[in-house]
């Protein structure tokens, strides 16, 4: 596992998998995103960053149901912390927040990992396995 630089985050990436873990070490299935959603994820040198993640197979006509995204600036530090300060976001509640991720680039792909709170409040382990985007 390498830590990540600016060289090795900057680009597109793919989602590969999004895992939740409780912290009892129970995997569970985000009720928004479903078990394998998918997503992107760009960050650029200018220090910008967006995501969108949606439901696989999504069957619903609501525009919002089972779909997330938000975008704002990012810092990477020496240590492979991205913090993420999210300007604007689907979830309104998610305007403003400042937040830190913990990565790591682990052959080809980044790993994202964070401590947060699921759609549903749970406290959950986040991690994301992304894949540069061909």
């Amino acid at each position: 596992m390498d830590v990540v630089n600016a060289k090795s985050l900057i680009g597109t990436w793919t989602l590969l998998t999004r895992v939740e873990v409780t912290s009892d070490g129970r995997r569970r299935i985000d009720p928004l995103l479903g078990a394998d959603p998918i997503a992107y994820l760009i960050y650029d040198a200018a220090g910008h960053f967006a995501v969108q993640f949606m439901r696989r197979n999504r069957e619903t006509a609501d525009g919002a149901s089972g779909y997330d995204a938000y975008f704002g600036r990012y810092q990477l530090g020496a240590d492979g912390m991205v913090t993420q300060t999210i300007i604007g976001a689907l979830s309104q509640g998610d305007v403003g927040k400042v937040v830190t991720r913990r990565c790591h680039i682990d052959g080809i792909e980044l790993v994202i990992k964070v401590e947060t709170t699921a759609s549903d409040g749970q406290p959950v382990t986040r991690t994301l396995r992304w894949q540069r985007a061909m």
